[in-house]
C-alpha cells in the first residue's frame, strides 16, 4: 500500500458563503421547501461526501485564483438560482408540525464554500488519493468540507475546493441526506458543471431544461400521512425528555476518528468482460438447480453478488480466526443485503427524472453468513438480490419499514450490512466543469457507513468502478480473491 509522507496539510484559505446569483431585472424572494415521506425516510441519517479530482498538470496557484476560482464560485451562484433550496437552511419553528428548509435572501442565506491548498513534501498526493490503489481511508477527510448541522439548524450543503499545485484540484461536497438523494445531487453537480463550461464560451449561460430541477412537492401523493409517522420515528427514538431537544436536527453520529484509522479503502473495477463472464458462470451453476424460474442477471446484481461474496470472505475469514480464539466458533452468522432504489419511473403516476428531493426506498434481506462463502456462492446471491429487484414496490412504504425495523433487531444480534451507495446511472464522469472530465470520482462517507459505492467506469465500455472500505488485513484478502474469482471457472 502506497503512503504520503505524514507531513501533509491542507491549509485553509478561505470560508466564505456563496448566494443565489442577483438579477438586477427581478428580485428573488423568500422560498420554503417542505418535506416528504421521503425526505423523512433519510432525516437523522449522516451527511454524504462526495469528491471530484480534476487533473491539470499546469495549475499554478495563479492561474487557480484567477481563472478556475471566479469561474466556479460565479457558475455556482447561477446555479443557485435553480436549486435555491441548497441556499436555505433546515429549522424546525416552535410554530411548525416539521421541520421544513427556509431560504431568506436578506439574511445572506447561502453555500458555505472553502478554499483550501493541499501542502506536502511528497508531490504523490493527488495521483495517490485519484488513484484505484489501497490508501488510508481518513487521508480523504481533509478534502471535504463539514456540513454545519446544530439541534436548530442544519445546512443543505457545503463545497470545499482543494488546490494540488501542478497537479489540479478537487470539489468535495457534502450534503443534507434528508434534502438530496444520489440522483438529485448528480443533477445539481452536472447543472453547476454545465453553466460553469458554458461561461467560457458565453456571459450569460442559461441552464438546459433537462437540468432544470423540479421543486413542486405536490408530484408526491400522501393521503395516509406517512410524513407524519416517518419523522415521528426519529423523535420516539430520540432517547431525550426535553421537549426542545425532541426537535434537534443532529444527525445519527459517524464513526469516531479513533475508529476510522484501521480502515484502507480502494477501487476495483469490473469489465463488460467480466460481467459476461460472471453471467455465464451464474447461469451455469443456476442451471444445476432444481429450480427453473427466471432470474434477473444486471449488471448491477452481478456486480453486487460478486462484491459481496468476495467482502463476505474477507471478513469471515478473520471473524472465524478472533471467534476460534475466543469461542470457538464464527462470530459472523448473519449477513444483511441492502440497497435502495429509485422511485420517480415507479410511482403511480411517474414523477419526472428532475424532481428535486429523495424519491427512494431502501430494500433488505437477510441470509446466513455460509451461504454466502459456499462454492457457488456468487450463484446464491445473484439469485436472492434477483428477487429483490423482481420485488420492488413504490406503493409498500409501510411494508418496507416493517422490514428495515426487522433488520435493525437482525443487526443487534451481530449481524453485518452490505449496501451500496452510488449508481451506475448517475454518470458521475460527466461532470465536466470545462477543464476536462473528473479523473476520480470517490464517496467519501462510505468509510464512515461501511457500505460499497458504485459508478460507471470513466473509460465507459459498460463497465462498474466499485469503492470498497474495509480494515486493512481484510482488504488484502478481499483483492486477492477479486483478482483470482475473475480467473476462475468457480463462483
Amino acid at each position: 500500500m502506497a503512503a504520503i509522507e505524514n507531513r501533509v496539510t491542507v491549509k485553509k484559505h478561505e470560508v466564505t458563503k456563496v448566494t443565489p446569483f442577483v438579477n438586477p431585472n427581478s428580485k428573488t424572494t423568500s422560498f420554503t421547501l417542505h418535506l416528504t415521506y421521503f425526505d423523512f425516510f433519510w432525516f437523522k441519517n449522516p451527511p454524504v461526501e462526495r469528491l471530484f479530482f480534476y487533473e491539470m498538470t499546469d495549475l499554478t496557484w495563479d492561474l487557480f485564483n484567477s481563472e478556475v476560482l471566479p469561474k466556479l464560485k460565479h457558475s455556482l451562484s447561477l446555479t443557485l438560482l435553480h436549486y435555491l433550496p441548497l441556499a436555505g437552511h433546515i429549522t424546525w419553528p416552535l410554530d411548525a408540525a416539521k421541520p421544513a428548509v427556509y431560504y431568506f435572501p436578506d439574511q445572506n442565506d447561502g453555500v458555505s464554500f472553502a478554499v483550501a491548498e493541499w501542502s506536502s513534501e511528497s508531490h504523490a498526493g493527488f495521483h495517490h488519493l485519484s488513484g484505484n490503489e489501497i490508501r488510508q481511508a481518513v487521508e480523504f477527510h481533509p478534502l471535504v468540507p463539514q456540513l454545519s448541522i446544530t439541534d436548530d439548524k442544519a445546512e443543505v450543503i457545503a463545497i470545499q475546493i482543494t488546490l494540488f499545485p501542478n497537479q489540479g484540484f478537487s470539489i468535495g461536497v457534502s450534503s443534507h441526506h434528508a434534502i438530496l438523494d444520489g440522483k438529485t445531487s448528480t443533477f445539481f453537480l452536472k447543472s453547476w458543471a454545465y453553466l460553469c463550461k458554458q461561461l467560457q464560451l458565453c456571459h450569460h449561460p442559461c441552464l438546459s431544461p433537462e437540468l432544470t430541477p423540479l421543486l413542486d412537492r405536490t408530484v408526491i401523493k400522501d393521503p395516509t400521512g406517512q410524513d407524519m409517522l416517518q419523522l415521528n420515528k426519529w423523535v420516539v427514538g430520540s432517547d431525550n425528555s426535553d421537549p426542545q431537544k425532541i426537535r434537534s436536527l443532529k444527525v445519527l453520529p459517524f464513526l469516531d476518528s479513533e475508529s476510522l484509522n484501521k480502515f484502507v479503502r480502494a477501487t476495483f473495477q469490473l469489465t463488460r468482460e467480466d460481467i459476461t463472464k460472471l453471467r455465464h458462470k451464474v447461469n451455469h451453476q443456476l442451471s444445476k438447480s432444481s429450480k427453473s424460474k427466471q432470474v434477473h442477471l444486471s449488471t448491477f446484481v452481478l456486480t453486487l453478488a460478486y462484491v459481496f461474496v468476495c467482502m463476505a470472505k474477507a471478513k469471515l475469514a478473520k471473524a472465524k480466526t478472533e471467534a476460534e480464539a475466543a469461542a470457538g466458533n464464527d462470530a459472523i452468522k448473519n449477513i444483511v443485503v441492502g440497497f435502495t432504489a429509485d422511485y420517480r419511473s415507479r410511482l403511480d403516476p411517474p414523477i419526472p427524472l428532475n424532481y428535486f428531493g429523495n424519491c427512494n426506498g431502501r430494500h433488505c434481506e437477510t441470509a446466513k453468513a455460509g451461504d454466502f462463502v459456499q462454492e457457488n456462492g456468487v450463484a446464491f446471491v445473484a439469485e436472492m438480490l434477483s428477487d429483490m429487484v423482481k420485488g420492488i414496490d413504490a406503493d409498500a412504504i409501510e411494508a418496507n419499514d416493517d422490514e428495515v425495523s426487522e433488520i435493525l433487531e437482525i443487526l443487534k444480534e451481530g449481524a453485518i450490512i452490505f449496501s451500496v451507495a452510488g449508481s451506475t446511472q448517475f454518470d458521475v464522469y460527466g461532470s465536466d466543469f470545462g477543464w476536462g472530465r473528473p479523473k476520480k470520482v470517490e464517496i467519501v462517507s462510505i468509510d464512515r457507513t461501511q457500505a460499497i459505492s458504485l459508478a460507471e467506469r470513466r473509460d465507459g465500455g459498460g463497465g462498474v468502478e466499485v469503492g470498497v472500505v474495509l480494515e486493512k488485513q481484510q482488504m488484502e484478502v478481499f483483492e486477492s480473491l477479486f483478482a483470482d474469482g475473475l480467473k476462475s471457472d468457480l463462483v
